[in-house]
């Protein structure tokens, strides 16, 4: 235990609140005057969110962390026995998927074994971040089984990672629980943040926030696809793109082409085509299409370049643009097949700060004969490149700058 509670009553405990949901979702309760207890095994993110710093780019959280720390409404703790403390859990460990693609339930239940013996009755939980569909309705039988009459309620967080902040407090919220009782009570909480809530039963919850996802991934993967087969063409895609949504509403929603990647849209329409029995077919095509366009990006520079003789530089390891989050980034599937194919492969990224082995932005320029734009980070907009090619499918840098790919 690092900062406790003490003998202090909390009205929110937030399980696993040192990461990227839940430690916004504390802030933004403690701002508003609710004592908040982020409980966390990690005790080195811990004491650095002790030392009044933010441990990953959230914008806007900083202030209220400070606030927080300073009106005595933010406790750290890394002792389970603290949770019993508080009114209301909320647990921010969602379902992951294995190796096959299938979702791994054992992590909750891990975490509800440890978490059982300091819940009790009259007790609200929460379950926060993704979870495979029927999940909420087995945790509360896995709850009564085990003789703890508690509210059970599934509230998914739905905002972009970066902006929680700004997002909690000005989207919809949707809430279930397996009760009515549940339900009110969990309701009534999010009333204190959100500018309304949405009522669902947990099912529909449950496939609101997949469907969510899986829809943004799927729109990815037309536009990379589009991407792909107009460059194959020989057509610049950019130009074409500008094109078809020059004052046409109907078209204002095809995103850009880029990687699509990331914790949550490839894992969470993974979910649903096992959900479905693998019959969820747009969903595995848009895997293969997001995925796919790693590897055609590296057959096409291979065509333009004798690739073998050249250092390449990545431009940005995170997974996507403004992000220190390199979590199943696409950046290093292409550094994988890069490191096969090229003399030799050099890493930067203004943001990310948990890879030792990435370099100064002017050393990989300067060290590169070619360079690729994985992540098109705001500092890379107007980026010298002094001369060197630049591969950009993103059609973001300044196009002066650009020969070859894309």
């Amino acid at each position: 235990m690092m900062v406790g509670a003490g003998n202090v009553k909390v009205d929110i405990c937030v399980v696993g609140g040192a990461g990227h949901v839940g430690l916004p979702l504390a802030l933004v309760f403690a701002s508003k005057g609710l004592r908040v207890l982020i409980y966390d095994i990690n005790e080195n993110t811990l004491e650095t969110i002790r030392q009044g710093i933010v441990p990953f780019m959230e914008h806007g959280a900083e202030p209220l962390l400070k606030q927080a720390l300073e009106r005595d409404l933010l406790y750290l703790s890394s002792d389970p026995a603290d949770i019993a403390k508080a009114a209301t859990v909320i647990i921010t460990i969602g379902t992951p998927v294995d190796e096959f693609l299938n979702p791994v339930l054992k992590l909750i239940r891990d975490c509800m074994d440890d978490l059982l013996p300091y819940l009790s009755s009259g007790q609200l939980i929460i379950l926060r971040s993704t979870v495979y569909p029927g999940t909420t309705d087995w945790l509360h039988k896995y709850f009564q089984a085990n003789g703890k009459d508690v509210k059970l309620a599934f509230c998914p967080e739905r905002v972009v990672q970066g902006h929680s902040i700004e997002e909690l407090q000005h989207l919809p919220q949707i809430i279930s629980g397996t009760t009515p009782q549940a339900e009110h009570d969990a309701a009534e909480l999010f009333e204190l943040i959100a500018p309304e809530v949405v009522r669902l039963t947990p099912m529909e919850a449950e496939f609101a926030k997949l469907f969510n996802n899986a829809y943004r991934y799927i729109q990815f993967a037309a536009a990379n696809q589009f991407y792909m087969i107009a460059n194959s063409a020989g057509v610049d895609y950019h130009r074409l793109l500008k094109g078809m949504k020059h004052n046409y509403p109907r078209a204002r929603d095809i995103p850009s082409p880029g990687f699509a990647a990331g914790p949550c849209l490839f894992k969470d329409t993974m979910q649903l085509a096992a959900f479905s029995n693998n019959q969820f077919s747009l969903g595995h095509a848009a895997m293969l299409t997001n995925e796919g366009l790693v590897l055609y990006l590296a057959d096409e520079i291979a065509k333009t370049y004798r690739i073998e003789r050249l250092a390449v530089g990545l431009l940005g390891m995170a997974f996507k643009a403004n992000s220190d989050d390199i979590r199943s980034s696409l950046s290093y599937k292409l550094k994988k097949v890069m490191e096969f194919r090229a003399r030799e492969v050099l890493t930067t990224d203004p943001y990310v700060k948990t890879d030792p082995d990435l370099l100064p932005l002017e050393t990989v320029i300067a060290r590169s004969d070619l360079l690729v734009l994985c992540a098109p980070h705001s500092d890379y907009r107007y980026l010298d490149t002094k001369g060197k090619p630049v591969v950009d499918i993103w059609g973001f840098l300044n196009k002066e700058s650009l020969v070859g790919v894309g």
